[in-house]
């Protein structure tokens, strides 16, 4: 028994010491009446897993409920293409999109993106948003 305790807590540690998370968030423009707050840049952060060299799946915060959201990297070494998954409606209003890493300094990245809704039938014009990504 002391043998599997022992195998699970090796392989659970090997697992988290070779993880690389990623902390992501969106940087939100204020209207025009509005300044700069710490909301602007908080809104949207979430928590990514990078599971191997091309995918990563984690949590963002979407006002008072989570997005699950998956990247995928493979193909290219900075561009990604992007899938946001809302937990408390349905998958109609997923979000998919394609965005770019650029690394600005250390392991801090800028990340221009476009995104748009899933189900939408030409009436969605997409956005257009620039983020921000610290790994760790």
């Amino acid at each position: 028994m002391k043998k599997y305790i022992l195998t699970i807590v090796i392989a659970l540690t090997s697992l988290f010491a070779s993880a690389q998370y990623t902390m992501v968030s969106n940087i939100d423009v204020p209207n025009e009446n509005e300044s700069w707050g710490s909301d602007n840049f908080t809104s949207s952060m979430g928590i990514g897993y990078t599971l191997n060299d091309d995918y990563m799946v984690g949590l963002r915060k979407n006002g008072d409920n989570y997005d699950v959201f998956v990247r995928y990297s493979g193909i290219s070494d900075n561009l990604y293409l992007s899938a946001d998954i809302p937990t408390e409606s349905s998958l109609d209003s997923a979000r998919v999109g394609v965005g770019y890493s650029v690394r600005f300094w250390n392991n801090l990245y800028v990340e221009p993106n476009y995104s748009v809704n899933l189900n939408s039938e030409g009436d969605d014009k997409g956005e257009f948003k620039v983020g921000i990504a610290y790994r760790f």
